[in-house]
C-alpha cells in the first residue's frame, strides 16, 4: 500500500467556528520514497481570512477567491487518497477540517483507520518534549531554511523526512541507470555488488623489502 503525506492550511483553528481550508497538499510515496504523484490545491474558503491566519500562511481572501472551491476539487482529492495510508502531523486538526469539507459537499468522510498520526508517534518517543514539526526538524537536523511561512506542500516534504527519522529507518537511496533519457530509476535495497577493482599481488622481492623496512623502522616486529 502506498502512503500519503498530507497537510492543510486554514482560515482558523476550528472548523466548528466556520473556518475553512485554504490550501491542501498531498505527497504520495511507496515505501516512503516519493512516487512524484502530488496533489496540491489552493482553495477559495468562501469567507474572509483573519489577520492571524494570514500572518501564518500569507494567503488573503482577495487572492484566494479566484481559486476553485472545495466542491470542485473534492472528487480529485478523494480519488488521490483512497485506499492509501494517510500520514498527518496532529491528525485530529487536519482530518477534522477535511471531513467537514467533505460533509459540506455530501461526500464520505475519511475514516480514522486510514490515518497515521506522526505527532502521537513523536509523543511516545519523546514524552514531555516539544514535538511540533519545527521542533522535530531541529531535533533531526532537517533544513528549515525554506520555511519562512507555513506552506502545506513544503510541510508534507518536511513531514516525510521527520517520519523516516521517527521510525528510525535510513533514507532510501536512488540509483540512476545509464539510459540516455535518464528516465529509468531503480531502487536498490541491501543489494551486494561484485568487487570490481583489480588485485595486484606483490612480488617476492617487494615482500622482502617490506619486511626489511618493518624490521628497521619499528621497534616491534610486525612481520
Amino acid at each position: 500500500m502506498n502512503e500519503i503525506f498530507l497537510d492543510t492550511e486554514t482560515t482558523g483553528l476550528s472548523y466548528k467556528d466556520n473556518h475553512r481550508i485554504v490550501e491542501i497538499a498531498c505527497i504520495e510515496t511507496k515505501s516512503l520514497i516519493p512516487t512524484k504523484n502530488v496533489f496540491h490545491k489552493l482553495i477559495n474558503p468562501e469567507r474572509e481570512v483573519p489577520e492571524e491566519a494570514f500572518k501564518i500562511h500569507g494567503f488573503d481572501y482577495k487572492f484566494l477567491k479566484t481559486k476553485d472551491k472545495f466542491e470542485k476539487i473534492a472528487k480529485e482529492f478523494v480519488k488521490f487518497v483512497q485506499n492509501k495510508k494517510i500520514i498527518i502531523h496532529n491528525a485530529p486538526f487536519d482530518l477534522g477540517f477535511i471531513n467537514n469539507e467533505l460533509r459540506l459537499v455530501k461526500r464520505d468522510e475519511i475514516k480514522k483507520e486510514q490515518i497515521i498520526d506522526s505527532l502521537e508517534i513523536a509523543r511516545e518517543k519523546y514524552p514531555g518534549a516539544s514535538n511540533s514539526l519545527d521542533a522535530l526538524c531541529k531535533r533531526f537536523n532537517i533544513d528549515l531554511s525554506r520555511r519562512i511561512k507555513h506552506n502545506a506542500l513544503l510541510d508534507c516534504e518536511l513531514l516525510r523526512e521527520v517520519y523516516i527519522n521517527l521510525l528510525g529507518v535510513k533514507e532510501p537511496k536512488l540509483v540512476f541507470s545509464n539510459d540516455k533519457d535518464e528516465k529509468n530509476i531503480s531502487i536498490q535495497k541491501n543489494k551486494s555488488f561484485d568487487y570490481c577493482k583489480k588485485v595486484i599481488k606483490p612480488s617476492s622481492e617487494e615482500i622482502l623489502k617490506h619486511k626489511d623496512f618493518l624490521r628497521k623502522e619499528f621497534k616491534k616486529n610486525f612481520y
